[in-house]
């Protein structure tokens, strides 16, 4: 797997200050995409055990409060094996830290074993990790820069445990706008 980039102290991608991994590879190609460059596999930096240590020591920090996955598509099925290696890692190693994934996949089809588009023996195990789940392909015609934490009306955060204990999708309260709130991704 290959990554664009990593923020170390980002605010726009999950609530509080987090770590942030741009994962390489997308299949989505959504128009408007904000990060284009990412839709190709072989976009950036190579994902070495060095990078995934780098990342698990900067969650040691108090002031950063979880792990956020981005895109590129983490989900895609090439990139899930490092990406279920580094949630698995990351909460065992800090139980008390969130991490928040986005995909343009839904949980839906996430969830669904025969979609091989998204679904691969490491998906379930991902999910098991995830706090929250920032779902749907970013709509252009659906952008409002009111949201919180997404770009499109279309998208939905998830309470990924609650969903998956109740087999319901459960959402947060960050769907909520914020008046004068103009965060968008």
């Amino acid at each position: 797997m290959k990554y664009g980039k990593i923020f170390y102290c980002d605010i726009a991608n999950g609530s509080g200050v987090r770590t942030a991994l741009f994962v390489s590879g997308c299949r989505h190609h959504c128009k408007g995409c904000f990060n284009p460059e990412t839709w190709d596999f072989n976009y950036g930096e190579e994902y070495t055990q060095k990078t995934e240590d780098e990342i698990i020591d900067s969650l040691k920090t108090d002031y950063v409060v979880g792990l956020s996955l981005l895109g590129g598509e983490p989900m895609e099925p090439e990139n899930q094996p490092y990406v279920r290696r580094l949630c698995q890692r990351a909460k065992r190693e800090f139980p008390d830290k969130t991490i928040w994934m986005y995909s343009g996949y839904t949980l839906e089809e996430m969830l669904d074993e025969s979609n091989i588009r998204c679904h691969t023996s490491d998906t379930a195990d991902i999910l098991a990790c995830l706090d929250v789940l920032v779902d749907g392909e970013f709509v252009l015609e659906k952008k409002n820069i009111s949201l919180r934490f997404r770009g499109s009306e279309n998208q939905r955060i998830i309470d990924v445990p609650k969903s998956l204990s109740s087999g319901d999708i459960v959402l947060t309260d960050y769907m909520t706008p914020v008046r004068g709130e103009t965060h968008a991704r």
